[in-house]
Formats: C-alpha cells, sequence, structure tokens
C-alpha cells in the first residue's frame, strides 16, 4: 500500500512511517513539524525509495489537495495531533484547531480525493485516538469499543470530537473509515515532556522526580512498536466503520511505575545512592483521570493482535535506548516548554 501518514515524525507516527516501510509499504510523510516533530524519529528509513515527507498543516486545505494529487494514497492513517493533556489546561485553543479543525480539513480533502477517484473500495480513512475520551475508571472494568464517551480534559475533548466528526463522514458521506483508540504509549523516541521520558531524563540529570498527586493514577501502558504493528493491522484488514481499541494489557499504577524506572537505572547507570530517593509528590493537576484500561477482545479476536511486550521488556528497552541516545534528547530539552511544569490550571 501507499500510505499517507500524517504527523510521521512524531513519537507514534515515526514508529508507524518505520515499521511500514519495513513491512514494504511506501509511505508519505506529512507533519507540520511543530515543537513535538523530530525528522531524526525517521532517520533510519529517510533514504527509503519508499519514503517521501511533505511538511504540511492538516488544517490548510490547499496543501492537503496538492499532497493527495501528487502521490495518489491508498490509505490514510491520521496521527497528527496535539497530544499532551498539561498543555491543553493552559492553552486548549491549539487542541481545537489541530485536533477537531485540523481533523474535518484532512477528512474533506480525503472525501474530495476519494470521489475523484471514482469511490474506489479499496480506500481507507484511519483515525488514530485515545482511551482518554471515555473518560476515567474507577477501580474495576475496562474500556470496550461500546464505552460512552465521557473525556475530562480539553485533550480528550478535542479527540472525542475528532472520532465522532471520522464516524460522521463515514455515516453521512460514506467516505471508508476505521478508528482505533490506545492506551498509553511508551518506547523509543518519546518526547522528553511525557511521564516515563521524565523520569528518566530527570532522574539521570540528579533532579526531583515528579509524580502528580501520591501516584495513584493507573495505566495501561502499550509498547508503541506494538501499537505500530497493530495499527498496521487495522488499516489493511480493519471492517469498515469498525472501531477497535488497543491496549498492551500492562496496568500499573504511576509510582510502581516510575520505581520500576528508577530500579532498571540502578542496574544500568548505578550511582552512589537509589535512583527512587530522588522522588517527589507534587500537586495533581486538575480533573487528573484516576485509571485508564483498556478490553482488547475486539482486535484479538477479529484481527488476531496482541501486544508481545511486557511492561518490564518494554521499559527496560526504553531506558536502555535513552541512554544510548543522549544526543537524540538533549537536541529536544531545549524545546518550548520541555521541562517546565505545566498544567497546574
Amino acid at each position: 500500500m501507499k500510505l499517507l501518514v500524517t504527523g510521521g515524525a512524531g513519537f507514534i507516527g515515526s514508529a508507524v512511517v518505520r515499521r511500514a516501510i519495513a513491512q514494504g509499504h511506501a509511505v508519505v510523510n506529512l507533519d507540520a513539524l511543530t515543537y513535538a516533530a523530530c525528522l531524526d524519529n525517521v532517520a533510519p528509513v529517510a533514504a527509503a525509495p519508499g519514503y517521501a515527507f511533505e511538511q504540511a498543516d492538516i488544517r490548510d486545505r490547499a496543501a492537503l489537495d496538492r499532497v493527495f494529487a501528487t502521490h495518489a494514497p491508498d490509505a490514510v492513517m491520521h496521527l497528527a495531533a496535539e497530544s499532551h493533556v498539561d498543555r491543553s489546561i493552559d492553552g486548549p485553543g491549539t487542541f481545537i484547531e489541530t485536533n477537531i479543525t485540523g481533523t474535518y480539513t484532512l477528512l474533506e480533502a480525503a472525501r474530495s480525493y476519494w470521489v475523484g477517484q471514482g469511490r474506489p473500495e479499496s480506500f481507507r480513512f484511519h483515525h488514530i485516538s485515545t482511551d482518554e475520551v471515555f473518560g476515567s475508571l474507577g477501580a474495576e472494568g475496562k474500556f470496550t469499543e461500546d464505552t460512552p464517551y465521557d473525556p475530562r480534559s480539553p485533550y480528550s475533548a478535542s479527540k472525542a470530537a475528532s472520532d465522532h466528526l471520522v464516524r460522521a463522514w463515514h455515516e453521512t458521506y460514506g467516505l471508508p473509515v476505521v478508528l482505533t483508540n490506545c492506551s498509553n504509549n511508551y518506547g523509543p523516541y518519546h518526547f522528553p515532556e511525557k511521564l516515563i521520558p521524565v523520569v528518566i531524563l530527570n532522574a539521570l540529570a540528579g533532579q526531583p522526580i515528579p509524580v502528580y498527586g501520591q501516584g495513584e493514577n493507573v495505566r495501561d501502558w502499550l509498547y508503541v512498536e506494538d501499537h505500530a504493528e497493530a495499527l498496521l493491522l487495522v488499516v489493511q484488514k480493519g471492517a469498515l466503520g469498525r472501531s477497535y481499541n488497543i491496549g498492551g494489557e500492562n496496568e500499573a499504577k504511576n509510582i510502581d511505575l516510575v520505581r520500576m524506572i528508577c530500579a532498571i537505572l540502578d542496574r544500568l547507570r548505578p550511582q552512589t545512592r537509589p535512583y527512587a530517593e530522588q522522588i517527589t509528590f507534587v500537586a495533581d493537576r486538575p480533573g487528573h483521570d484516576l485509571r485508564y484500561a483498556i478490553a482488547p477482545g475486539r482486535i484479538r479476536d477479529e484481527l488476531g493482535w496482541r501486544p508481545s511486550v511486557t511492561l518490564a521488556e518494554g521499559l527496560e528497552k526504553t531506558v536502555q535506548w535513552y541512554l544510548d541516545n543522549e544526543a537524540w534528547w538533549r537536541a529536544l530539552q531545549d524545546r518550548h516548554g520541555v521541562g517546565q511544569r505545566l498544567g497546574t490550571g
């Protein structure tokens, strides 16, 4: 397939690009190169004969029309989004513009292209979303594809809106779409403002390791390479109009996750005192959801996918990657807001 991947210079998008090229697909990587994007993420495949890069904003209809006309993709994999909850609390407008208006503009460009091609049945618009649209769970239960939407932050509300737009374009215009909602991703190339990189890099720098509240919030952690594999499976074999929840089946409290990372660092980069002594509890962010967990039964039963990397294995790989790639993360630490406390309301 020839895939148009939006946000392909970001964390998850670049994992999709790298794996797609490895699987023999052609990829057009469309990215606006905002603060969280980094072309180094796709450097391993940038010289591949099937790879092309287009710097464009998903809100720019003229640019999108040109990209569709030039490259004639078989499918769109829409990953471009503002995704940091803390930033959405401080500046929700950017999330509305990118995640809602941008998705609308991309849908319209894709629909125009699809109609112009004669409405091919093989075309796909794959919208990649988050489990945060479902709100917060208590101590029991898991999100399914039928869980009612209940977003609690500007970020999750903007993603919920984009999900609804994609479904509406399928029902109203017949655009052939598939949707996925994933749990928390982690792994190589994770931007340094997110929890796991923050823990690793603050630990190495001898700085306090911040943990919101008492660290009781629970997340289901999905290794990014597993996620990329699942996304490429869905875009090829997912049923039209269907959504698939993609989870890591690796739940952990934030405080336990942080302690696991500290223990790995104690082995791989020992210092005179345990890294866990740097853990510092800080004021929680407003509206912090207590627990997310995904029931991935549909993608397992219909498409045969399950995560292959356990949390312990994935954290070991991730920590080692950051130790081995200091030049990559140091180059990103001076970008706007990185290393600052955001989202305090």
